[in-house]
Formats: structure tokens, sequence, C-alpha cells
């Protein structure tokens, strides 16, 4: 891949997603794939003032051993170096980035059942810090390519081929091609035009239909806003773009409001499983019943992480005629097949949606009907022939998607 084109796109994710500013530590979470691209990224948030980069090195084959290994209540705790960690990143608050290469199926083996029981026994201590650093620093989630899952995505090609066609594809989809800064500039200010005409309907319900069966309305919040590309911290002010890249309008919906039935477009790769072609149920706002052809253990355990995490989180409006969509190409990763279709999250919900939400609490919003859980896991909805019609609070119908694509 061409150098220049690489230090491009690191300064895209740290100028633009991160926006890191001068004398701010930034930590940077990483596989250990491309690891001189890391270094692209270290150098240029040095570039931008930083005053400390930290790189945190994951590897899912340790997960696989500790999993396997450790006690359930070894898993669960959460010591006092690691509190102590937590708490520190509250106070000072660094700006976080997370590069995603790892392997789609990595972790297909893991002992769901046992993970996901140490999650819940740590969430009691990490709950309270993430809701103190909420909507407080800025973060973004970008993509390298990792050798296992370009081969994922190109099995007909050999390692060396897949890596730089997945990085072609990336590029490609994040608009870091040529001038990244100048096509986001443009990008977001696009994504700023669809959501103040929605919020100037007053929505209150969403239906979705599709001939796939999909058949589902969604109840949304008053003082409910739509949210798209770049969003703001609180209190510093500082503009950051969470995820490159990123094609949605999205609103966190009204909890416990959701009814009817909704299935899947895209596979979903959930902590490193894969889930296929899988519906979900949905009755008096609740998930009631699940199923899944591929992977149907993983999800039961996602939807049962905690009562939150049956309810729906956000709706996310992606156009079906998308630069991801487009591609060709199926990722297997959330960040980009998320970006391909419209898709929903069970579990939490953004604060940030809230209007004026800088003049509540975290615990207002969520009395406003903001659901809250210790997850949050997209999965695609979108669909060629997905239409969406809204329902104002005067009771108008007003078709937001028709065949996949906006109406509007």
């Amino acid at each position: 891949m061409d150098v220049n084109k690489l230090k491009g796109y690191a300064e895209l994710i740290v100028r633009v997603g991160a926006n890191i500013q001068k004398g701010q530590d930034v930590v940077i979470s990483a596989e250990l794939d491309q690891p001189e691209f890391i270094e692209m990224i270290v150098e240029e948030c040095y570039k931008a003032g930083a005053a400390e980069v930290r790189v945190e090195w994951t590897h899912q084959p340790l997960k696989l051993l500790h999993v396997q290994y450790q006690s359930v209540e070894r898993l669960g705790s959460v010591v006092g170096w690691e509190k102590q960690r937590l708490l520190h990143r509250a106070e000072t608050l660094p700006a976080m980035i997370y590069l995603e290469s790892a392997d789609p199926s990595g972790l297909d083996t893991l002992d769901q059942e046992k993970w996901g029981k140490s999650v819940q026994m740590r969430w009691g201590v990490i709950k309270p810090i993430r809701d103190d650093m909420e909507n407080k620093y800025q973060w973004c989630i970008a993509a390298v390519p990792g050798k296992k899952w370009a081969k994922k995505v190109f099995p007909e090609l050999s390692d060396t081929e897949a890596v730089e066609k997945l990085w072609e594809a990336i590029l490609y989809t994040s608009r870091a091609e040529h001038d990244g800064v100048a096509a986001w500039r443009e990008h977001n200010a696009d994504l700023k035009r669809r959501c103040d005409y929605l919020n100037s309907l007053s929505l209150r319900r969403l239906h979705y239909s599709s001939a796939n069966g999909t058949d589902l309305t969604v109840g949304l919040i008053p003082e409910a806003q739509f949210l798209a590309g770049a969003e703001k911290t609180l209190g510093t002010g500082v503009v950051f773009n969470p995820n490159i890249p990123s094609e949605e309008v999205f609103i966190s919906p009204m909890k416990g409001e959701a009814e009817g039935i909704v299935y899947s477009t895209r596979p979903l790769s959930y902590r490193g499983t894969m889930i296929e072609n899988f519906s979900v149920r949905f009755e008096n706002g609740r998930v009631s019943e699940v199923h899944a052809e591929k992977g149907e253990a993983a999800l039961k355990t996602m939807v049962n992480m905690d009562e939150g995490a049956k309810m729906l989180g956000e709706c996310a409006l992606v156009p079906y005629d998308s630069p991801i969509r487009n591609s060709g190409i199926m990722f297997y990763n959330t960040l980009f097949d998320e970006n391909a279709a419209c898709h929903l999250a069970l579990g939490d919900g953004f604060a940030n949606c809230i209007r004026d939400y800088d003049k509540y609490t975290l615990e207002q919003c969520r009395e406003m009907g903001i659901n809250m859980s210790m997850i949050h896991e997209d999965f695609m909805i979108g669909s060629e022939d997905l239409d969406i019609t809204g329902i104002t609070e005067n009771g108008e119908s007003v078709q937001i998607f028709k065949n996949g694509n906006w109406a509007f």
C-alpha cells in the first residue's frame, strides 16, 4: 500500500476522527497487525500535540486461553491496579483510538456462557466509572487489515494480495483515498442536512417493513434528536468523529417500545463469533424470541447479558446505495457492515441523542427513555426493498425510506 495514502489515513483518524488536542493523552487499542501503521498513528498524535501516547496491544488467541483456563470468578474480577487505571482514565480523559483488525471468526470456540458471566461480574465496577466519562472525551474506531480478516473477506487471494485488497477497501469506504480531511468536511455537512430535516418532523414512531418478513414498529422519545457524523464533547466542546467510516443517521428510541419482528440481512460478528441468518422478535418492547442458522448460542447470550440487552438502544438509517454496499464487499465486521445497511442496536442508548442533553444528568436522560445496558450491539436489517415510515406527533405518515434508500 502506498505510504503516502497510509499517512493520509493516519492523519484522518487523528485529526478528524479523534481530533487530538494539544497536551492531551492518547490511548490506542490495537491487535498485533500492521505495527508500522500504528507507528504512523502514534507519530501523527504527537504532531497534533499529544502529551503522551500509549498503545495497548490485544491478541485474540490470548483471550481464548484466558477464558479456557481461568475461573469465572477470576475472569470477572477487576483487580486493584486495573480499577486504578480506569479511575485515572476517567480523571484525565485521554482520547481513545480503537483500531480493528481481528479475525471475525477468531473466537468461535469461546465459551460464551462463561465469558458472559465474567462480563456481568465486572460490570458492577466498570459501570459507574464509564458513566462518569460519558460524552466527556473523544474516541474513534477505525480499521486496519489483519491477515485472517483479509482472508475471510477475500478467500480466493493469497495472504499478501488479500491484505492489500482489504487496505484498498478500507481507504475507499473511509473516504481516505485522496484528501480525507476535505472529504469528511463535505460528508459531515451532508449528514447534518439530513438530520436537520428529520428533526423538523417531530417523529414519534418508525415502522420498518420488508419482503423478507421484517415488520417492526419502534417508539421514539419526544425529546430525542437524530445525529450523524461529527459529535461534540461535554464541557470542552471538542468536535470529533467516533466512527470511520460512517454513513448512518441515528437516534436512540424509547426503551421498551418495540413490537414485531426483524430479519438480519448481513452476518454479525459478536465478540469474534459469527452469527448468521437470524431473526429477533419483540413483544411489549423486549426481545421475546431469537433464532439463528449459525451462532444462536452467542445470540442468546447477547440478549441475556442484562435487562437492557433485550431492548433497543439505537435505530440507524443507512441508504442501500452507500459506498460500502456499492463496494460489493461483505466485511464481516460491524464497523463496515453496519454502514452498508440500516441497522438496529440492542442495549445501551446514547444520552447525547436527547436535545440539549448537556442540561441534564445522565440519569435524567435515561428517565426520558434512553436505554441502559452493558452491551451495545448493532445488527443489520437494511435491504433493497426496505421501507421505513415515520409517524409524527400529529399522527401524520412521512416516507423516510423507499426501496432501501432515502425517500427525500
